[in-house]
């Protein structure tokens, strides 16, 4: 944290949190979107969106668009505001934009709670879109129940590069913009690379679509849904063990202050015994 915490809004966020059932319960569905900059998530979320309202039409529906922060402000730059302006008259959806304030990993550091209160809220499916960050960016993960990667053909040369990143937490492979050249290329490396991941229950689909077009959604949603009905049950221990790492470092390290830090290790470092394990061991126990 780059300030101290304020412990009474922090023992107020405590007891807000112990309210939530079961932890923020797990009634509402979570998809995530991901992948690389420029692959048109905010496209083929916007379609996920509009295809989920029509077919459910009883339902409700939650979307946690993660931004880049502006640089003044550190808020979001609202893009999803300007993406998905035609649905904001619909009662059933709720559209957010959230800055990720220097977080890696694509997402805000405030994502899991916002996507708890969701739960809690009884939102029967939770949208989360990620910034689009590249291979680090895999925290969804650890919320979504069911997680796309977006790719586009240009991304066909570096797929053995980033499979050791968010080619490891996809459920669904999304080839947007398929119409471009290397589009079945990439399908292809994608289905190939597959190989190599450990054998599940779950056949991981590669499919092709041009989001912009509406083409190649109907069948991303059959999957989707498959994913949701099916797969994901299986997976509920591991996103609980991951949910519960990312509490636990978030509480160790509520009182650390990077400037108090800052300020001790610039004086500790002039004494000629300075040993920054030594130091850490000795003040950050």
């Amino acid at each position: 944290a780059s300030q101290l915490p304020d412990k009474k809004n922090t023992q107020q966020n405590i007891e807000l949190q112990n309210s939530f059932p079961n932890g923020g319960g797990w009634e509402g569905a979570v998809l995530g979107i991901t992948g690389t900059g420029g692959a048109g998530k905010s496209s083929v979320t916007d379609e996920i969106v509009r295809r989920f309202l029509t077919s459910f039409e009883d339902k409700t529906i939650a979307v946690i668009s993660v931004d880049p922060s502006k640089k003044k402000t550190g808020g979001a730059l609202l893009g999803d505001r300007l993406r998905m302006n035609e649905h904001y008259s619909n009662s059933n959806i709720y559209i957010r934009s959230i800055a990720t304030r220097g977080a890696m990993g694509g997402l805000s550091s405030k994502t899991l709670e916002i996507t708890d209160v969701l739960r809690s809220a009884n939102f029967d499916y939770i949208f989360i879109e990620t910034v689009g960050v590249g291979q680090s960016e895999v925290e969804v993960a650890a919320l979504a129940d069911t997680t796309i990667v977006v790719f586009v053909p240009e991304s066909g040369d570096d797929i053995q590069a980033i499979k050791s990143g968010i080619m490891e937490i996809a459920d669904i492979f999304v080839v947007n913009k398929s119409d471009r050249e290397g589009a079945d290329i990439l399908v292809k490396n994608i289905t190939s690379a597959l190989h190599e991941r450990a054998i599940s229950n779950w056949h991981i689909p590669v499919l092709k679509t041009i989001a912009h077009q509406g083409k190649g959604l109907d069948e991303l949603i059959k999957y989707i849904k498959l994913h949701f009905s099916e797969a994901h049950q299986q997976d509920k221990g591991r996103l609980l063990a991951e949910q519960a790492y990312r509490i636990i470092q978030r509480q160790r390290m509520r009182d650390v202050n990077i400037q108090t830090l800052q300020q001790e290790l610039t004086e500790a470092v002039k004494k000629q015994e300075f040993n920054i394990y030594k130091f850490l061991e000795k003040h950050y126990k």
